[in-house]
């Protein structure tokens, strides 16, 4: 299978397909406008049997929505170097009728000026240039099993970003968001630490077989972080045309003056290995991580994924997940290993 193929199948299996699914609904005189989305239903069950209060929950199998999006792609052709774009994307439930609302939330809008020569920006609400450029390798699965830093870190409304043109391999970016208080009395606010920006940045070399990203995010409390930089440098590399390994860390120091959110993480080391397996229209991924906490046990969490592309709009999936497994050892039996698995499975139709 060449290269492309590879990546081909991989995308319309773990769910990014949107962009190659996109649908064309015109395109003149340099303007272009895309449709696309999808509609995905499943089932999930499992997961932890007691909330952060230590109450007993109902952990029993539900129908659900699978993250079902309607999304629009816009572009101009300014010059020869130099492309106007937006992007609108909606979420809504698949699941069941909603009478109320037809969308549950406004998921990416934002514009930009791109550049072959000078680079992309870009400003609005939009995944985390961390997620796309560091943690990228690792954010495989449809629903759990990241526990890396992902796309809503640090971003998601009022930021701005920029990214270098690929130079012979290399990706720089930078990006802040801005968190205001603007309309508070002065001296008071609704937080102690007032209007602040968060910046994020780092590099990411992608050449052949390789790709290393190095990172930093200045994880604000206000955006559900504990007010200390974070780290990553997370990379991949394609042993053949069908499998990839992955490797990665990611580090945040300890806040004394922090009062932890409802995963009880302060300060962390997070150590990711994992690899994805494409043959014909299957797809299989595996991921383990041991996260070495400040304040809290240590854990282990792992995710595993399989998915079969039935065509090429349309595709299912089966995946579970633990995000505090228990160490294993003599004293351990099966059902504490299965205790807290989350599993969900169900299809999705891409258009």
């Amino acid at each position: 299978m060449k290269k492309t193929l590879l990546a081909t199948a991989i995308v319309g299996a773990l769910g990014a397909s949107a962009a190659a699914q996109a649908a064309t609904v015109y395109d003149q005189d340099g303007t272009k406008l895309d449709i696309y989305g999808r509609i995905a239903m499943g089932i999930a069950g499992g997961g932890p049997e007691f909330n952060s209060s230590g109450a007993e929950i109902d952990d029993g199998a539900e129908f659900v929505d699978v993250y079902s999006r309607l999304g629009l792609r816009m572009s101009h052709e300014v010059s020869r170097d130099l492309t106007a774009f937006g992007r609108l994307e909606w979420r809504f439930s698949g699941d069941e009728r909603n009478t109320d609302q037809g969308f549950n939330e406004i998921r990416q809008s934002y514009l930009g000026l791109q550049s072959d020569q000078f680079g992309t920006f870009q400003a609005g609400n939009f995944d985390a240039f961390y997620n796309q450029f560091v943690s990228l390798p690792f954010d495989v699965y449809i629903d759990r099993g990241l526990e890396f830093s992902g796309h809503p870190t640090q971003s998601r409304g009022d930021s701005i970003g920029y990214y270098t043109p690929d130079l012979s391999g290399f990706t720089a970016f930078l990006q802040a968001k801005h968190y205001s208080e603007r309309g508070e009395v002065e001296g008071v606010g609704t937080t102690e630490e007032g209007a602040v920006v968060a910046p994020q940045g780092g590099v990411r070399y992608a050449q052949g077989p390789i790709t290393v990203g190095l990172g930093f995010v200045e994880d604000v409390e206000r955006g559900g972080g504990n007010g200390e930089m974070l780290y990553g440098l997370i990379g991949s590399y394609d042993f053949t045309d069908q499998f990839s390994a992955r490797l990665g860390y990611e580090t945040r120091d300890n806040n004394d003056g922090y009062t932890p959110n409802a995963t009880g993480d302060n300060g962390f080391d997070k150590v990711g290995l994992g690899g994805t397996f494409t043959t014909g229209a299957w797809a299989f991924t595996a991921d383990y991580y041991n996260v070495d906490r400040d304040t809290q046990d240590d854990s282990n969490a792992w995710a595993a994924g399989t998915y079969y592309n039935v065509s090429s709009n349309f595709d299912v999936f089966l995946e579970v997940a633990d995000g505090d497994a228990p160490t294993v050892d003599r004293d351990v039996t099966l059902g504490d290993l299965t205790d807290d698995v989350y599993w969900l499975t169900g299809a999705r139709y891409h258009f």
